[in-house]
């Protein structure tokens, strides 16, 4: 029997097509309202200048205005969903609220709260797969464990999407239209940034393309490089990514529809080793929140306990060395710009968030928890499972991580990924009249510089000889 009335509750899918909660709300609904919350838990913490709520506010005037086209419309609310999603399920008489899972620790305590709140009032609450193309207890270890190795993972991914394609199967939208609740005669208006207490930043003068469509024009003209992906990939001044993370965060667009793509390419021997590596990207994504959801004692601590017992670099002194990371002065040219490229834009090469981590957790010996703080208040793409997956990897304490003794030397990444320093001129033009050579490493320049550079606040050799050492506590039996 249908429900007579639904909400659905957009979070981290700005979305109006293959959506499973919207979808599943369609069919089991004769009118489907939609409702997203501007989270103040979440936003009174921001900066006021905030990327994400810009790209958040442009992607859901899309999502409002294909609602319309459909025949429905777009609640907004301004608030905590522990507060605002049971008052609005009250005030339009709903019978069940729909969503898509969030695997976070604090969003599973959120919508455990919401259900309740929900189930006390007599109202049901339906959560949804959407985010990945696996999840949770799907994908374990032939003894039943959860995977902490990244290569059986994703054999076993790949293994489990071959015995069951179903699983990319779309969930359409338009046939079922007819279901969504028609607007008032006085639609809600979406709240401007103002409204919201936050001032534009200069997500438009950077040209990210926001929303549905921009997620759909990136991922065309990736298709177009896809096959170099693999080798491009690492060279941070040559158009190799897909650029699609921040739509990953915010589920402009689909995963089904993005493996399908890749896997209907490869059947038709196209994409080259490229669209292999990608789809390895996309499984390291799964994994990670995998980990998190199976292990949250990530978010405060190693995945690897043996880890916590490392003893960082603390005081003014450290402080003023991770000041000099975060603002782009430690004197290695390569870390500078790439900080220098978050600072200014909100996204940085993933070859470059290697270094940079590695740089701060080896060669200055602070701890990542810092680091991986830096990177959550600054990324447009910050998701919480990849952030903290990346800076585990880099600092060796989390799952299928580097070992401790590798440590990235950060003038030779400098001079293999960007040999003819384009990158590091982009971003520092005061070293532009340096010749490829020495730009890499200017303290070593027989001239000087006239914009002041500054020089390495570290030096690499000895800064690893000082990490070694204090990596010595993970070898050692615990007590």
């Amino acid at each position: 029997m249908k429900l007579t009335s639904s909400l659905v509750w957009l979070r981290r899918d700005l979305r109006v097509f293959d959506h499973v909660a919207l979808h599943q709300a369609l069919l089991a609904s004769e009118r489907v309202y939609c409702v997203f919350v501007y989270d103040t838990t979440i936003l009174n913490d921001l900066p006021r200048c905030d990327r994400r709520v810009d790209f958040i506010h442009a992607s859901l005037a899309e999502v409002a205005a294909e609602l319309q086209q459909l025949g429905g419309y777009l609640i907004t609310r301004h608030g905590d969903p522990v507060d605002e999603i049971p008052a609005l399920a009250e005030e339009l008489g709903v019978q069940a609220v729909f969503c898509n899972h969030d695997y976070e620790p604090q969003a599973i305590a959120r919508d455990v709260t919401v259900a309740k709140a929900l189930h006390a009032a007599g109202r049901r609450f339906h959560s949804y797969k959407d985010q990945v193309i696996f999840e949770k207890n799907e994908i374990l270890t032939q003894g039943g464990g959860v995977f902490s190795v990244f290569t059986p993972y994703k054999n076993a991914w790949l293994k489990r999407l071959a015995a069951d394609p179903s699983v990319l199967t779309p969930y359409n939208i338009e046939p079922h239209a007819a279901h969504f609740a028609p607007p008032p005669k006085r639609p809600p208006k979406l709240p401007t940034l103002a409204e919201l207490g936050f001032e534009p930043s200069n997500l438009k003068e950077l040209k990210i393309p926001t929303g549905m469509s921009g997620a759909a024009r990136l991922f065309d003209d990736f298709l177009t490089r896809i096959a170099d992906y693999n080798v491009a990939r690492d060279y941070p001044a040559v158009k190799g990514p897909s650029y699609l993370s921040v739509h990953f965060r915010f589920g402009t667009l689909s995963v089904r529809h993005l493996v399908r793509t890749v896997l209907d390419l490869q059947e038709r021997g196209g994409g080259g080793e490229g669209a292999a590596v990608w789809l390895s990207e996309l499984i390291w994504r799964e994994f990670y929140a995998m980990i998190l959801y199976h292990h949250p004692h990530v978010v405060s601590a190693a995945f690897k306990p043996a880890y916590d017992a490392i003893a960082w670099e603390t005081g003014p002194e450290a402080d003023e060395l991770f000041a000099a990371w975060c603002e782009g002065r430690t004197g290695y040219p390569l870390v500078d710009a790439a900080m220098l490229q978050i600072n200014q834009t909100g996204w940085m090469h993933n070859r470059l968030r290697m270094v940079v981590a590695s740089f701060l957790t080896k060669d200055l010996g602070i701890d990542w928890r810092r680091g991986e703080a830096y990177f959550a208040l600054h990324l447009n793409d910050f998701d919480l499972a990849s952030n903290n997956g990346g800076w585990q990897w880099a600092s060796s304490s989390g799952c299928d991580a580097q070992p401790y003794f590798r440590i990235f030397n950060p003038v030779a990444q400098s001079e293999k990924f960007d040999a003819e320093g384009k990158f590091i001129r982009r971003y520092l033009p005061q070293l532009k009249e340096l010749s490829n050579k020495e730009i890499h490493a200017p303290w070593l320049a027989p001239r000087m510089l006239s914009a002041g550079y500054p020089p390495p606040i570290v030096m690499h050799d000895e800064a690893r000889k000082r990490t070694l050492e204090r990596y010595e506590v993970v070898k050692k039996p615990a007590a």
